[in-house]
Formats: C-alpha cells, structure tokens, sequence
C-alpha cells in the first residue's frame, strides 16, 4: 500500500533522528557541527574571493596577520580551559531558573561566582597587555617585508584593538560552555561566524584588502557583546556581587592545572602557528599565502571534527564529578571513534579537491600548496586527533599532566619547521617536521599518559 505524504513525513523525522542518533548527535553537538561545517565552508568561499580579489602578496599578508592575532596564547595562558573544567563540577549541583538566573546549592554558586569574578579580572590585564606588546612586535614583524601596496599598517592598528576586546569576552564563553550551556552557546557562535563572514566578504569584494579582518573582529565582538549583556544577562548578574560563601581557591583549585596549561599553551603556539610567519619571513608574502590558506582549510577541518568530543566536556566534567566512571568511558569512545573516521573521510576529500585542482591546471591551485606537501599536512592532523582526544578527556578531570609532552612537541615542532622551513624544501620541509613529530613521539606519549592516568584517577575514586 503506497504511503500517503501525512505518513511519510514523520518517518523521515523518525529515520533522520534515527542517523542522527547513530552519530551520536545532540543539540550542542548540532550546532558546534553546524558551526565548524559553517566555518569550513565559509572559510573555503573566504579563499575564493581571496584568490580573486587580492594579490598573492597581498594574500600572504592577510594569513601572516592571522597568525600573530593568535599570539594571544600567550596572555590567555590556557585559562579558559580551566574555566570550563572546573566550573562544569560546581554546576553538577546547579541550573538555570525560570528567568535564566542561577539556581541550586548556595555553596557551589558562591564557589562559582568566586571563580567568574577572578577570571574576569585576569582577562581585563591580559586584554591591555595583549594589545601593547603583540601591537608593537606585530608590527616591527611585518615592517621586514613592507610592500607599499600592502597597506597594512592601519588596518593592523584596530585589528589587535578588536582583537583585544574579544579577548576580554573569552572568559565569558568558557564559563557559559562549563556551565553546560553548550548548545545556546554555539547557536550564538554559529550566528557570530555567519556575520563574520559576511562582513569580510563584502569588505574583500569591494576592494578594501586587510580591513577585511577588521570587519571581522568588530562584527565578532558585537555578536558576544549580545550574547553576554542581552541574552545571558539574568545568568551574569549573579557575579555583580563577591562570592559571600566558600570560595574557589585559585591557588589549589586552578593555579595548579593552569600553570601547566599556560606553559603548555605557549608552545602549542609553535604546533599549529608559525608555519605562516616562518614561510613569510624566509620564502616571502605569496609563499606564505599558500601556506596560510591551506592551513585555514585543515584548522577547519580539525575544528568541525573535533566538535564531538569538545562539546561533551562539560558532561564528562559532571560525570566524573559524580564518579560514574563507566558512562564516562562510554561517551568517551563513542565521541572519539566518530571523530576519529570523521577527520579522515574529510582528510581524503581535501587532499583530493587539491590534487584535482592541480590535475587539471586550475588557476586556483596557484594559491594552496602542492598536493605533496598537502597530503603530509593532512597525514598529521588526522594522526594529531586521538591525542586532541584524550587531552580532553583528561582535563576532564581537573588535571594537567600532558605539560612535559605539550613543551616537547611544541619545541620540537617550532625548531624543525622553523629549521627545515627556512631550507629551499620550504613547505614541503615544515610539513614533513610537523608529521615526523606527530608519528615519531606526540602520539605514543599521550596513549601512554591517557592509559596510565584514567586507571590511577579511577581506581583512587572508585576506592
């Protein structure tokens, strides 16, 4: 008997929850994959028009600045991951009133809003410091190779300013994130990426070069400012006032996982940020532009993966705080197994877009790198994944024990890409150092570390 459209409808609503399910996809993971989907996309039309409208110069500009705004590692100091873990446990006891203020037991809301108060403070001074320091050393880097017609000087002016400001929110959002208001918050970042967009595609196509990521930052920070003054207001009012009850201890409670990640932060800048600035320094502006924009396009791809497992930290953060030791496991190899096959079925289709574009001579091809130099990029990124993993899953825990391993593969990363990059192999040499380190010694580590720390931390617990 042939289905009539009122029975077929909520059959397709009952298979694609069915898929949707089998992909173990909730509202946060929905929105954080629409994000990064978003931002892969957006990030792919964003190299197009860059392609078209911008000198290759011009474009290695453009890449080379967006890797000195990343400098404010440096001044975060890995706190916002502090933030979300640690007030993930507080929140176990905690929730969202009628009104959107925060309800539940007054010990933890006291603890929490102990914590708000001094993060916010924390990011005010890095925000300043951030814009003075990485302001005046931004600027004498890319002074090395002024080119008159790169018209760089104002736009990088007000895009550490912008940048500065969005520094100041972070804190903001790690909170919320902690607080297990994943989805509203990246249904708030999805919307912030589209008006991003938008904002630097209009700017790049009318002509306006670098001020296309000024429009970027100030159209970002409008979009948290909603956030956070309009939407989230009822929940941060309750950190106006000082805590008047127990209180976070940052000096047993977050300094010692913070110091480790700050540390470890300023070398994860290394990992990921200064193939870039490296290929700008020493192989020049359309080099670097190469470089640049296919990084873009694996970051994104990364970032879309990796959602699965970044957006359940707040839950295993409250699984652990309540010692359900066997659903946290649960979750966890069902989010990472999903990321893990994900990263490497869009892995093959990057590489192939890129050797298709150079099969067939396209001009766009001009502006990423070769498909050698590609494949090793991607070969890293998807063996990066299960220790992007399992770093999630132990910080969970309230814990840093991969400071040593973060500090050695940051060092050895930056020296090799830094020493095989600068070489007349170029890109091909920095992607080749950035893989061998991944293989040869980031991988093994973290196994080893996750496997040694879950068992100890569990059977302490447990007991």
């Amino acid at each position: 008997m042939k289905e009539s459209p009122t029975d077929s409808g909520p059959d397709r609503i009952y298979w694609l929850r069915r898929a949707l399910d089998l992909v173990d996809v909730d509202r946060a993971v929905f929105f954080a994959v629409a994000l990064r989907a978003w931002q892969l996309a957006g990030g792919t039309i964003s190299a197009l028009l860059i392609a078209l409208f911008f000198t290759p110069a011009l474009q290695g500009y453009y890449y080379t600045i967006v890797n000195l705004l990343a400098l404010q590692t440096f001044f975060e100091l890995g706190f916002s991951i502090v933030i979300t873990n640690v007030s993930s446990h507080e929140w176990a006891r905690l929730h969202l009133g009628s009104r959107g203020e925060i309800v539940g037991d007054p010990g933890a809301l006291s603890r929490l809003v102990s914590l708000g108060r001094l993060v916010f403070r924390w990011y005010a001074v890095a925000c300043f410091a951030f814009m003075f320091i990485v302001g005046l050393a931004g600027a004498a880097f890319l002074a090395h190779r002024a080119e008159s017609t790169a018209g760089w000087s104002a736009p990088w002016i007000l895009v550490v300013v912008a940048t500065g400001l969005l520094l100041w929110t972070q804190p903001f959002g790690a909170l919320l994130e902690g607080c297990n208001q994943v989805a509203t918050v990246y249904r708030f970042r999805l919307i912030q990426a589209i008006v991003a967009n938008l904002a630097v595609w209009s700017v790049v196509a009318s002509g306006r070069g670098l001020w296309a990521l000024v429009a970027a930052a100030v159209a970002r920070f409008a979009c948290d400012a909603y956030l956070l003054g309009v939407h989230f207001r009822s929940f941060f009012r309750s950190f106006v006032h000082s805590a008047n009850g127990p209180q976070i201890s940052w000096g047993a409670e977050v300094w010692p996982m913070q110091w480790r990640l700050a540390l470890g932060g300023v070398f994860h800048y290394f990992s990921y940020n200064l193939f870039t600035p490296v290929m700008f320094y020493y192989h020049g502006p359309e080099v670097a532009g190469r470089m640049g924009m296919t990084c873009a396009l694996v970051t994104a791809l990364q970032a879309a993966t990796l959602a699965w497992v970044q957006t359940r930290v707040p839950r295993m953060g409250m699984l652990i705080s309540q010692r359900r030791f066997n659903d946290l496991d649960q979750l966890y190899r069902r989010i990472a197994i999903i990321s893990l096959v994900l990263v490497a079925l869009g892995g093959a289709a990057l590489w192939a877009m890129v050797y298709a574009l150079n099969h067939f001579q396209s001009p766009f091809s001009e502006r990423l790198l070769p498909p050698g130099p590609v494949a090793l990029l991607l070969l890293a990124t998807i063996i990066y994944q299960l220790p992007h993993c399992q770093a999630f899953y132990l910080r969970a825990h309230k814990r840093e024990v991969l400071l040593i391993p973060s500090i050695l593969t940051g060092a050895a990363i930056g020296t090799l890409v830094w020493m095989w990059g600068c070489s007349p192999y170029g890109p091909m040499g920095a992607t080749a150092a950035y893989l061998a380190v991944v293989v040869l010694f980031t991988l093994p580590c973290h196994t080893y570390l996750w496997i040694r720390y879950r068992r100890r931390w569990h059977e302490k617990r447990a007991g």
